[in-house]
């Protein structure tokens, strides 16, 4: 498959990059920073574009098949409220947009976790846990707000053009190993219960990236796509009873367990936590 991938020089859009080119398929990676020297994948066609470009973003993505769009300002605190919120929004409906003009059916878009609300809130809330796909959202700060509208994109693109699927994966803090989310447990308190403890590997969201352009299915769909065991040693129950003690549970919360649902990536997808 001819697959596209914007934000093909950040840290998830290289590692989606080589498990592409590792399957098999032709890559073109998008994005508006040069490609790290050390960084660069054989055979993978590299071009530095502003997505705030349409018509550029257009005109490069003619002749692929696919579209993987990760490019995003990744949190709040990098950039003012309206730079994080207006780049994420736009950059977004202009990638699933220009690839729908293209005839591209498949696409896939990094969402996030935070969608619902959560790490960057004042105070997380959560009406049930573990999190699934149906837990409605109290996002407040402007990097958790455009990737819930991100996602209404999505939704409302797939209810014009009936023949286009959209994947939204719901990263959590991605990393290369488990060591360093590990590590975190000696920050243990409020600001990371917040976050629920969890993490995403590299490999994982790569996996589940092109699963989400390759299997069968129809319309939006939004998937978490976390590990299945949190960052910690200290039992979930236990931290449950400690930071969250008046949430109802309805799940599986022995040993390590994830707070987040996974099993919708699962099910549509065939991806499992590694």
């Amino acid at each position: 498959m001819r697959i596209a991938i914007t934000g093909g020089s950040g840290g998830v859009g290289r590692a989606v990059t080589r498990a592409a080119v590792e399957a098999g398929h032709t890559v073109l990676s998008l994005d508006r920073a040069e490609p790290k020297p050390e960084a660069i994948v054989a055979g993978v066609e590299y071009r530095v574009l502003d997505l705030a470009d349409y018509d550029g973003l257009v005109a490069a993505l003619h002749g692929w098949e696919a579209l993987i769009h990760l490019a995003a300002i990744p949190n709040p605190r990098t950039f003012p409220d309206h730079v994080t919120h207006n780049n994420n929004v736009v950059t977004s409906y202009n990638a699933l947009r220009g690839a729908i003009e293209v005839g591209i059916k498949r696409i896939c878009q990094a969402s996030s976790i935070n969608a619902i609300g959560g790490a960057y809130s004042r105070q997380a809330r959560y009406d049930y846990l573990p999190v699934d796909e149906q837990h409605p959202t109290y996002a407040e700060d402007p990097y958790s707000l455009s990737k819930w509208i991100c996602e209404q994109q999505a939704d409302s693109l797939t209810r014009r053009y009936e023949d286009v699927t959209i994947a939204s994966l719901r990263f959590h803090w991605v990393v290369p190993d488990r060591e360093l989310p590990v590590s975190m447990q000696a920050k243990i308190g409020r600001p990371v219960a917040m976050h629920l403890w969890g993490y995403t590997l590299f490999s994982s969201a790569a996996e589940a990236c092109l699963r989400s352009i390759t299997v069968d299915f129809s319309g939006h769909e939004v998937f978490y796509i976390v590990e299945r065991e949190t960052a910690m040693t200290i039992p979930t129950a236990e931290l449950l009873t400690e930071f969250w003690p008046n949430i109802p549970i309805r799940g599986d919360v022995s040993g390590q367990r994830s707070l987040f649902d996974c099993s919708k990536a699962e099910r549509l997808l065939g991806w499992r936590s590694r």
